[in-house]
């Protein structure tokens, strides 16, 4: 018997997300997944052999000269405990995961299972919080947990890339979402990594306050969590706060590491991965615990603001609100071995999450790309669920996702080998006291790596939401079509049009900020019905 799940479209009063998850109750809980929706994009049977983008170089930057150690190689990890995944979850009305896009795991040569993952889990007391994340954590407390593991192979073992991506699952719409997945998960699957979701957080596993809502189908879930949604699957679980998360996160990287739940796959890589709450996580867990476990890698931080997520006491939810209230800037500490990768949309710079304040340089363990035209949510992420919301106006509409896939890869190849990604230029600022964005006659983002809805537009995108935006539309920006007589100004013929698109593309391609086996994908996003003939 199939349920499409129904994850709320639920916003905080920090962080919107938007979710809509399927799942299938099937005869057994570990055979292929299969999901009661596919998108045409989501099927990726062949492996891609297109380079990598260490081979490319940015005519408007300066690469890294320093080629480090692999990082994969070079650290010796501390023994520690890792969480108990012997045990499946099963029955009830099968899995339940916010999906903003819903994936057929099978023709893509997938299965899914899911496991409770189960152990002891210690929180952690700060030194001070300095602006440059070279804290000091110590063990505080200790409790036991009962969390939610959801794993997604290759069918055939041989298909193994060897690198595990491990998502902390994203609770600010008031249930796991996996927001991450959405955006990198074709690159994922046509290289063969295995996609591991964490329900880190208390909010997705016991429920809590969700401070505004839509009335976006299936928002009655909002809040409830994993135990209330479905008891009979999820019953069991038990989550004892936020302040406990970054240990329990740990403990499951290291079960991993050691092949649990991979059914004889042996990881050589592990990447930590999150987006906006999730992101926010891992900069604390980067400056606070990764010098103590060093369970990672590298990390793939997505949209994180210009604070870190802070400590709290047990059974207390992450106080993100009080956290951009209170909190200082705060960078990625620069003396560990396993390298960041910190990807930002141009609407995450300036407003409320304001990243620019913890902008660093790049060095040799540590990228920031701010891509121009982009917003924290668009329509991509936002999946089935963008039908639903209404701000008055069309919602961003930037190709963040072709831009992360490319990303991640590089991301991959710079702990393998080594070889960094290439450099980006920042997105540019006014000089006033609260910088903003600096912008074009046609209200474009100056800087930030360039795409061609930006460079050959026929609309304005912004990660800026318009006048008079509802609570739940502030993050995801805005896309203003030109005037036909604009248009006509820029371009003699759709042919014209055209050409000078593709170029751009290729220009991209070229910088290594998107991947040559993304070319089509790009490409899709042009807009040729807009230009006269």
């Amino acid at each position: 018997m199939t349920r499409a799940m129904v994850c709320a479209l639920v916003v905080s009063a920090v962080f919107t997300a938007a979710c809509q998850g399927a799942a299938d109750q099937a005869t057994t809980d570990t055979t292929t997944s299969k999901m009661t929706s596919t998108t045409s994009e989501d099927t990726m049977a062949e492996r891609d052999n297109t380079p990598t983008t260490d081979a490319r170089t940015d005519p408007r930057s300066t690469p890294s000269p320093i080629v480090a150690a692999p990082s994969s190689t070079a650290v010796d990890r501390p023994d520690g405990p890792a969480a108990d995944m012997s045990e499946p979850l099963t029955g009830g009305a099968g899995v339940f995961m916010g999906e903003p896009l819903t994936t057929d795991l099978g023709p893509a040569g997938y299965t899914e299972h899911e496991y409770v993952a189960a152990g002891t889990a210690t929180s952690y007391a700060s030194s001070e919080r300095t602006p440059d994340g070279r804290w000091t954590f110590t063990p505080d407390g200790a409790a036991p947990y009962r969390t939610r593991v959801l794993v997604r192979t290759p069918a055939d073992p041989d298909d193994f890339s060897g690198t595990v991506v491990l998502e902390w699952l994203n609770v600010s719409g008031g249930a796991d979402a996996n927001p991450e997945w959405a955006g990198i998960h074709e690159e994922v699957l046509r290289q063969g990594h295995v996609w591991v979701g964490v329900s880190a957080q208390m909010i997705g596993v016991m429920g809590g306050p969700v401070l505004v809502r839509t009335n976006s189908p299936g928002s009655e879930n909002a809040g409830l969590g994993l135990r209330a949604i479905d008891p009979e699957r999820y019953g069991t679980l038990d989550h004892p706060g936020d302040g406990f998360a970054f240990d329990i996160y740990t403990q499951v990287a290291r079960a991993v590491r050691s092949g649990a739940g991979l059914a004889m796959m042996s990881p050589r890589v592990l990447v930590a991965a999150g987006e906006s709450q999730s992101a926010f996580a891992l900069v604390t867990y980067y400056n606070g615990v990764q010098p103590v476990t060093q369970a990672f890698d590298g990390f793939f931080v997505h949209s994180r603001g210009g604070v870190a997520m802070a400590l709290v006491g047990p059974g207390e939810a992450a106080d993100l609100a009080g956290a951009i209230g209170r909190g200082g800037p705060t960078t990625f500490r620069d003396d560990q071995s396993a390298p960041v990768f910190d990807l930002q949309t141009e609407g995450d710079v300036t407003g409320i999450l304001s990243s620019y304040v913890a902008r660093q340089p790049d060095h040799d363990r540590f990228r920031l790309w701010e891509v121009a035209g982009t917003a924290h949510f668009d329509q991509h992420l936002l999946g089935a669920s963008a039908e639903h919301i209404d701000c008055g106006y069309p919602i961003n509409n930037g190709p963040l996702e072709v831009v992360a896939k490319a990303g991640f890869r590089a991301l991959v190849t710079w702990i393998e080998t080594g070889t960094p990604p290439v450099e980006a230029p920042r997105i540019e600022l006014t000089t006033d006291a609260s910088p903003a964005i600096a912008r074009d006659a046609d209200g474009i983002a100056l800087g930030g790596i360039r795409t061609p809805p930006v460079d050959v537009p026929v609309a304005t995108l912004s990660g800026e939401p318009g006048p008079d935006a509802a609570l739940a539309c502030i993050l995801f920006g805005m896309t203003t079509a030109f005037s036909v007589e604009r248009i006509a100004e820029l371009y003699p013929s759709r042919a014209e049009y055209e050409k000078r698109y593709a170029a751009s593309t290729d220009h991209v391609i070229e910088q290594g900020f998107v991947l040559a086996v993304d070319r089509s994908r790009l490409l899709g996003y042009a807009e040729p019905s807009a230009v006269g003939p």
